[in-house]
């Protein structure tokens, strides 16, 4: 559980050491592939001595008992993500690491309102979390939910993100839970960014502790301290004074992106679709700019209207997100998802654009 702690305060490190702003608006089929080559140098949680023997039993549950790994290790991670719906804008992500035999997965999906100062932004219907599966540990599956975001200084022109909300991470196979509650900074003196927690043994079948303060002190199993925005620490309910480095994400910076090469992008490919737009805004031509996105947006307005006409249903290429009443909030790879998401791991990078049944190219436009 503490390692999963441990990627969940490192997962938006975009949003903490950039500026948030305002994304393009995915495009239905778009898709975006990539690798991550990182340094393992990290070693795993351990904890610390208790006053009693409880150290023993908690360990197995909040802390990884694999063996350290050699920190010239480089650990490879693939990712794929395709826009799955337009009305609502849906999109499905496929995270995956064979060499730790970790996955992760789920649905993309915000909505955003504007409440005067600032834009509140919380997740969508389908949007249930992130599902995250360890295979070397009897496919245990973490579910991470996504607390409520702020979007502040629209009227000084300084945009910053900030949370004042709870989150969830549950595991039912380990019986093991974790409650994140982030805190509101005052309005005077600097944003402190802080956050506190709890990670405790819960009944997935009768799952009805939502506030830290409710979780019955036999079941806690550690206390989470410190600022999203710089180190965390836990500790052992037996020794509340011995404070561990959980994370420092000050060092930290977003890990770079290892893309197809253009050649190998297919016309639906993010960073291909919106080439001409990226280039225009760099260059500072926000006139092209506008009118390319104008064209864009209404080559796909024609391509949804000629589906009507033909009554075809347009279905993803990469995922399958029907069965969501089985296991809602999980998105499945089809077998081209599985074929690229493979590729991805070799470094190969070839895909074939499709034909439709309705004549169309998937991910291609007819021009």
């Amino acid at each position: 559980m503490l390692e999963v702690l441990r990627f969940w305060f490192t997962k938006d490190l975009k949003y903490v050491k950039g500026k948030p702003c305002k994304p393009y608006n995915s495009v239905l089929g778009e898709f975006f592939r990539c690798n991550w080559e990182v340094k393992d140098t990290e070693a795993a949680v351990s904890l610390p001595a208790a006053k009693s023997a409880s150290r023993e039993s908690i360990a197995p549950s909040i802390a990884s008992t694999a063996a350290s790994t050699s920190s010239a290790e480089t650990v490879k991670i693939s990712y794929i993500t395709e826009q799955t719906s337009h009305h609502p804008p849906v999109s499905a992500f496929w995270v995956d690491c064979p060499q730790r035999g970790i996955t992760a997965r789920g649905f993309d999906q915000i909505s955003a309102k504007f409440t005067g100062t600032s834009v509140r932004i919380t997740p969508g219907q389908h949007n249930l979390g992130i599902f995250i599966t360890l295979a070397r540990r009897d496919n245990e599956e973490y579910r991470l939910t996504h607390p409520d975001a702020h979007l502040g200084g629209l009227l000084r022109g300084a945009l910053s993100v900030s949370v004042a909300d709870t989150c969830y991470v549950t595991c039912p196979r380990t019986k093991i839970k974790a409650i994140l509650q982030y805190l509101e900074d005052g309005w005077l003196g600097k944003a402190q960014h802080r956050v506190v927690g709890a990670v405790f043994r819960y009944d997935p079948d009768n799952d009805c502790v939502a506030r830290i303060k409710d979780i019955p002190a036999p079941h806690l199993l550690a206390e989470i301290s410190g600022s999203w925005h710089e180190r965390i620490y836990f500790n052992l309910p037996s020794n509340p004074k011995d404070k561990q480095l959980l994370i420092d994400v000050t060092p930290l910076f977003p890990a770079a992106k290892i893309t197809p090469p253009p050649e190998k992008q297919l016309a639906y490919e993010s960073r291909r679709l919106w080439a001409d737009i990226t280039a225009a805004i760099h260059a500072k031509q926000y006139s092209l700019a506008t009118r390319l996105k104008h064209e864009l947006e209404e080559s796909q307005r024609s391509k949804a209207a000629l589906r009507r006409e033909n009554k075809h249903e347009w279905t993803p290429r990469f995922f399958a997100v029907a069965d969501q009443h089985i296991q809602p909030g999980r998105p499945h790879l089809t077998d081209d998802g599985r074929k690229a998401l493979d590729n991805l791991h070799r470094d190969v990078f070839d895909l074939d654009e499709k034909l439709t049944s309705s004549g169309e190219f998937d991910y291609s436009t007819s021009s």
